[in-house]
């Protein structure tokens, strides 16, 4: 009911009136049935924009610091995040990518549409980086398709560390067509496959939000970031060059 809520009457109607939101590709997403949601991650807000645009609910997996927070703050971010509908991960446990794999597969198995961001974490600079190989071992076990979905804008309208959101900034939510990797059933498990199958996820997502791809983890220059080195340094990766949207890197066209 709270998900209906919020997004029916006491968010999504104030995002379409205080931001200009334009959807492209609409027609991609199913109408019924199971299948995944892949997208960019620019932003906290884009959990918010992208559902609202989307007619049927969408759950997302979000880490476990937002379920267990302390006091009225704690309380109150549980409450919501539950409320809107996200599945806490505890990505700090051994078993963390398998909780993750074991908790997807439960929301696909419910014939749900998740949400999921293959770079595991948010952008550090706006650009798109190396996506994990989670999403595809999910798709392959669950036997359902995946859908490229980018947000762009969001890093404007709410930039990482600000609460208070820039009114008016324009956002798009762009989907593509849906991705289908039948054709390795029975193939999950191989890293090989696994890895080929999400690197054709982030082109798709590349050429959907025009961001500049670096062939790495976020999570890796964020931890190289945090340790005084510069954005350069943390993105440095030998004989792998960025790519721009359109552009295809050797790596993309050995695989």
């Amino acid at each position: 009911m709270w998900y209906w809520l919020f997004k029916h009457v006491l968010i999504g109607p104030w995002l379409r009136l205080l931001f200009r939101i334009t959807v492209e590709g609409e027609e991609n997403l199913p109408d019924h049935g199971p299948a995944i949601l892949a997208g960019n991650h620019l932003s906290f807000s884009d959990s918010f924009f992208m559902p609202a645009v989307v007619g049927r609910r969408v759950t997302f997996l979000a880490k476990a610091e937002y379920f267990t927070g302390k006091g009225l703050k704690g309380f109150i971010s549980r409450w919501f995040m539950s409320a809107a509908g996200q599945v806490p991960i505890d990505r700090a446990s051994g078993s963390a990518a398998q909780d993750a794999l074991d908790t997807g597969k439960r929301v696909l198995a419910e014939g749900k549409l998740l949400g999921i961001y293959p770079e595991g974490t948010r952008s550090p600079d706006g650009r798109l980086y190396r996506g994990k190989t989670g999403v595809a071992r999910m798709a392959l076990e669950a036997g359902v398709r995946v859908i490229p979905a980018a947000v762009i804008g969001t890093d404007k309208a709410q930039p990482p560390g600000k609460i208070i959101p820039r009114l008016g900034a324009r956002v798009t939510v762009r989907f593509g067509k849906p991705l289908d990797f039948s054709r390795y059933e029975g193939m999950a498990g191989d890293r090989f496959v696994e890895r080929s199958m999400s690197d054709e996820i982030m082109y798709e997502l590349m050429l959907l939000s025009g961001q500049e791809y670096v062939d790495v983890y976020a999570a890796k220059v964020k931890n190289a970031l945090a340790k005084g080195k510069s954005l350069d340094e943390a993105t440095e990766r030998a004989g792998v060059p960025a790519a721009r949207a359109g552009e295809r890197t050797s790596a993309d066209q050995a695989s």
